[in-house]
């Protein structure tokens, strides 16, 4: 009797173990902004075109660019699931956008997402802007912050995609 309780009681402790597996994968998140060649704006899950939600995303341009730029900055930011804002172009030479060592401040109107995992920036032009980091503020999630801190290269998505961590894992399936 007492080898079938023990028997039984190993069991028990390999299904726990076993259930113990994390359902979320959390690898750590990019810390360095990397180019991404493949990177395709609004070829991601059909938008509801009835829900339509806020944001505020706010740039603060290192002190290391140049004092103004005539750059032209696109952005797209989303979430693990596929959902995508995309804003063609938020630069206004004409305003004083993006000048050296300032923080610009724009409400965006888009599609609803989950958590923002990622953000990438487009740079066209020739004076060569300089993030230092890019927040994204929305409704029901806590604000991401993206430190760049880094010139942009011209003509590529560049940023980050922290995505994965928020995806299931499949090694517990």
């Amino acid at each position: 009797m007492k080898p079938l309780i023990l028997i039984l009681t190993l069991c028990l402790i390999a299904v726990f173990s076993q259930a113990a597996t994390p359902l979320l994968t959390l690898s750590q998140p990019q810390t360095q902004p990397q180019p991404n060649e493949s990177f395709k704006v609004n070829q991601t899950k059909p938008q509801n075109t009835a829900s339509s939600c806020k944001y505020t995303v706010t740039f603060q341009t290192s002190c290391s660019s140049p004092s103004y730029t005539r750059d032209q900055i696109s952005l797209s930011f989303g979430d693990a699931y596929g959902y995508q804002v995309y804003v063609p172009r938020l630069d206004d030479p004409r305003s004083g956008t993006f000048e050296r060592c300032s923080t610009d401040t724009f409400q965006i109107n888009g599609p609803c997402t989950y958590q923002t995992c990622y953000l990438y920036l487009y740079r066209s032009g020739y004076d060569g802007w300089i993030p230092e980091k890019v927040t994204v503020y929305s409704y029901n999630y806590n604000p991401v912050t993206f430190y760049y801190n880094t010139y942009i290269p011209n003509g590529i998505w560049y940023g980050f995609d922290n995505c994965r961590r928020y995806l299931p894992s499949t090694a517990a399936e």
